[in-house]
Parts: C-alpha cells; sequence; structure tokens
C-alpha cells in the first residue's frame, strides 16, 4: 500500500460543522474504497492566493491515507463531483516526505493548547 497526502479547499460560504461534515464523508469514502485514513487536519478559514470562482477564502483541510493507486482516482472523482470542494491536490508520500509529516505532526501536537477541565 502507498501513502498519499491529500489537501483540499471547501467553499467558505459552508458552516464550519457543514466542513467537518463534508470531511467526514470524503474520509468514509476512503474507507470504502479500500484505503485506511491515517491523519486529518484542519487548517481553517483561509485567504486564498487568488480568487477562485469568485471566493477569495476557504476551509482548508489535509487527509493523509494509506491504499492502492484506485483510491486516488476514485476520491478525486468525487472531490470533482461535488460542488463544496474550490481545489484539491493529492501526492504519494515518499520516505522522506512521510519524515517530514512526522516532525510537523509532533510539532501541531505540541503546540495545541489543552482544554483544563472545571474542577
Amino acid at each position: 500500500m502507498n501513502k498519499y497526502e491529500t489537501v483540499f479547499i471547501l467553499t467558505p460560504v459552508l458552516s464550519e460543522d457543514q466542513a467537518k461534515e463534508a470531511v467526514s464523508k470524503f474520509e468514509g469514502d476512503i474507507k470504502s474504497f479500500g484505503g485506511k485514513v491515517t491523519h486529518s487536519e484542519s487548517w481553517g478559514l483561509k485567504k486564498l492566493a487568488y480568487p477562485i470562482q469568485k471566493k477569495t477564502t476557504g476551509f482548508y483541510f489535509l487527509v493523509e491515507f494509506e491504499g492502492e493507486g484506485s483510491v486516488v482516482s476514485d476520491l478525486e472523482l468525487i472531490f470533482k463531483r461535488d460542488e463544496k470542494v474550490i481545489r484539491f491536490l493529492t501526492v504519494k508520500m515518499d520516505k522522506h516526505h512521510i519524515e517530514w509529516a512526522e516532525k510537523r505532526k509532533a510539532i501541531v501536537k505540541e503546540t495545541k493548547p489543552v482544554a483544563k477541565a472545571d474542577a
């Protein structure tokens, strides 16, 4: 099985709950195609480098998964058909990319604020 990383941008007209729901659907699609989601990250609402479909912002998401090449082609077909997705890019991860991604995940984990329970 190969490792892949896909970054996609959802339209900003969605609420955060709708965006999370769409991401859950895409992760379910990956699993239904025989893939395995290893990591998922929300980068939030960000400004686009240039307007796309007259929109200047979008919800960015990153999903890392393992699977065969057919999983990627099936997932990209779903992205193309879904009008919520503005742009997407999927890349196959080599050993250097995997190593870098592990370091990035560790840094993100360290910088996330820990929620304190009220006593």
